[in-house]
């Protein structure tokens, strides 16, 4: 008897970046992937360049979309916004919210990572997300090609995981670095990848969230 999938009747929320706001981009094939696992219900929000800390107040963004289950996204330019992370908890009351979020803080034209504003960023979050008392996993960011129009680099990506997995409890963490060694996803600007790229890390999320001892947790229950 084939083993059920962890998220079968699941209830997920997952927010993030540019990565999930624009079309072939990661939204469409994690949303059908989530599905496909046994979700029961799966909403989708991306911001473009939206850090963190923007997931606890209303900010504006230059894109974004917004997705439930199989329904088409919507693909929002200029009038797109986030909307705070306990608001939107509120109405969906998931089982499990995922935040896909790290390249937003990555500085990657910067010459030195900025810790103590990545740490006001993403405990802003996390202390909101604990408040609402909801089961949640963190999605950090895999490699790029060094260069490109965002500078994104393999030694950023490094200390950029290592840092998000030091300090996003009580959210587990999803370090998307092991799914691909360095330049094996190709990307069209040095940070967003090909489709087939997001394709490959939609699958590794969905089987690293159902190894996840955070939602196999939420089956005891």
């Amino acid at each position: 008897m084939p083993v059920a999938s962890a998220l079968l009747g699941l209830s997920l929320l997952v927010v993030g970046e540019s990565h999930l706001s624009l079309s072939q981009y990661l939204r469409e094939p994690l949303q059908k992937d989530l599905l496909a696992a046994g979700a029961a219900h799966v909403h989708s929000i991306g911001a473009c360049g939206a850090p963190p800390g923007d997931w606890i107040k209303t900010t504006s963004v230059v894109c974004g979309a917004d997705q439930v289950d199989r329904r088409p996204a919507v693909v929002l330019g200029t009038e797109a916004h986030t909307t705070p992370i306990a608001q939107l908890i509120q109405a969906d009351r998931p089982n499990l919210l995922v935040i896909v979020e790290g390249d937003t803080m990555g500085s990657y034209d910067k010459a030195a990572f900025p810790k103590a504003w990545a740490w006001q960023q993403v405990t802003s979050l996390t202390k909101a997300v604990a408040a609402t008392h909801t089961a949640c996993v963190w999605v950090g960011p895999g490699w790029g090609n060094n260069g490109g129009q965002f500078a994104k680099s393999d030694d950023r990506v490094r200390e950029l995981n290592a840092f998000l997995a030091d300090n996003v409890a009580p959210c587990a963490y999803i370090d998307s670095t092991k799914f691909a060694k360095p330049g094996q996803w190709q990307t069209r600007d040095g940070e967003h990848y090909l489709m087939s790229g997001y394709a490959s890390w939609a699958k590794d999320i969905v089987a690293a969230l159902q190894a996840s001892p955070v939602v196999l947790n939420l089956k005891k229950q």
